[in-house]
């Protein structure tokens, strides 16, 4: 790695000594499994959010034999209103797989990592690096505009990662395993405190003096005719959500009359109901005799 790389990543480390969050799945008792749980939650859901339901969720199941183990209605209860509900089966499988595979325990081989349900390229790498302090090429969303800024003098990375990018990351991971994991873990702090998408803090980044954006003017982001946004108000997101906070709450199958209190319009809410069914996160069953008549759908969350 060339000098200029080698301050740059010897920086953001060095601010990450002095500010990094302490974090649970950060801490010297952290267990593999723990990481992992971390990394899936993470994913598109604030730390805030995400600290007391992964606090919560280990206490439960501190290990893949006991989430295995678990009713499925009680994983998406404890699931809660993190988001993306999928993510917690997908867990569930994941955890289902260590058992049968793996004796219970989390491996640290990138293609047994990949060949888990759920487990993408970034959580693999995620895992590698903070859980067994591996060699790897982390690169969230933090770290990728991170890069884009300080080396590509870009506004925000492209909507989707590009080759290019992969190999700059590539080329800036440090050779020693217990530095490059440091760096994964300290750019993607920076750019999660400092170095954030709509306020950044330039003045109190360690690379602002080297920064090729700040160096250019600090551009708009070249990319955002590429960026869509959906507003959440009466989308399918929002009504499946909804649907679903009735279904958590509720120990019996809830009939579809009672269904419509909380999310009235008819087709849409038969559209997401089915996509519950078709995605595994609720069944259809028959409602209990006081709830509503015989012929009348009613649904629950799976056993």
């Amino acid at each position: 790695m060339n000098d200029a790389r080698t301050d740059l990543t010897s920086a953001v480390a060095a601010w990450y000594d002095e500010h990094a969050r302490e974090l649970p799945w950060r801490g010297p008792d952290r267990t593999p499994w723990g990481v992992l749980v971390s990394e899936v939650m993470l994913q598109q859901t604030p730390v805030v959010r995400v600290e007391p339901a992964w606090q919560a969720w280990l206490a439960r199941w501190p290990t893949p034999a006991d989430l295995a183990a678990a009713p499925t209605a009680d994983v998406l209860r404890a699931w809660d209103r993190l988001g993306y509900p999928r993510r917690a089966l997908r867990l569930q499988e994941c955890a289902r797989t260590l058992v049968e595979r793996h004796g219970g325990e989390v491996p640290d081989d990138e293609a047994a990592l990949l060949a888990l349900p759920g487990i993408g390229p970034y959580t693999a790498a995620a895992v590698r690096a903070f859980a067994f302090g591996r060699r790897a090429v982390v690169l969230d969303t933090n770290v990728r505009r991170v890069l884009a800024r300080a080396i590509g003098g870009e506004a925000l990375p492209a909507p989707a990662l590009t080759r290019a990018e992969s190999d700059r990351a590539l080329a800036l991971v440090p050779a020693r395993a217990a530095d490059a994991a440091r760096w994964a873990q300290a750019s993607m702090e920076l750019g999660a405190l400092v170095c954030t998408a709509r306020a950044p803090r330039c003045d109190r980044c360690p690379l602002v003096s080297s920064c090729a954006w700040v160096a250019a003017g600090r551009p708009d982001d070249a990319h955002a005719h590429r960026r869509r946004t959906q507003a959440w108000a009466g989308t399918d997101r929002q009504a499946r959500g909804r649907l679903l906070a009735v279904l958590r709450e509720s120990t019996s199958p809830v009939p579809e009359h009672a269904l419509a209190q909380a999310w009235p319009p008819p087709a849409q809410r038969a559209r997401c109901l089915a996509g519950l069914v078709a995605d595994g996160l609720v069944v259809q069953a028959r409602p209990d005799d006081e709830a509503g008549p015989d012929d009348e759908p009613a649904y629950a969350l799976p056993s």
